[in-house]
């Protein structure tokens, strides 16, 4: 009797080449990239939760809409975030996800989230650099610009 499985097959492809991607050296520039690349008509909707992928140099390889929630949260599954970063080769990451109320203040489930993240990526050589708020008027609030990474 003859056993078959499934054929696995893993596959990445750039579509911009990375060395010609944008450096990030810091918030700023990261919540501006963020900005520009979120949908500003449900930024004030509901939550989402994203992903800046990095190469070693900090350049953008992409951004990931991990998940989308409700009003006061959403979902963040592990096992898919990581699936994503590992996928894509990236050594670096963002954290990122908007608060609909324009609540720049980091939450405890935020800040726990944050920890179990890093606690993760640290299994993989990954550097979690950053996790960023951003408030739908256009404001955001870094995590490591205020001492919490």
């Amino acid at each position: 009797m003859e056993h078959k499985v499934n054929e696995i097959q893993i596959s990445y492809r750039e579509k911009l080449g990375t060395l010609k991607s944008l450096s990030i050296t810091n918030s700023n520039e990261v919540a501006q990239l963020l900005f520009n690349n979120w949908d500003a008509d449900t930024i004030g909707l509901h939550e989402t939760f994203m992903i800046v992928l990095l190469n070693r140099s900090n350049k953008v390889k992409g951004i990931y809409p991990l998940s989308h929630g409700g009003i006061t949260g959403t979902l963040v599954d592990m096992r898919i975030l990581f699936a994503i970063v590992l996928k894509t080769l990236s050594v670096g990451i963002i954290l990122a996800h908007n608060h609909p109320s324009g609540q720049l203040k980091a939450s405890e489930m935020d800040k726990q989230l944050t920890q179990k993240i890093q606690r993760a990526a640290q299994l993989f050589d990954v550097k979690v650099l950053d996790h960023i708020i951003l408030a739908p008027e256009g404001s955001y609030f870094s995590f490591a610009d205020n001492g919490l990474m």
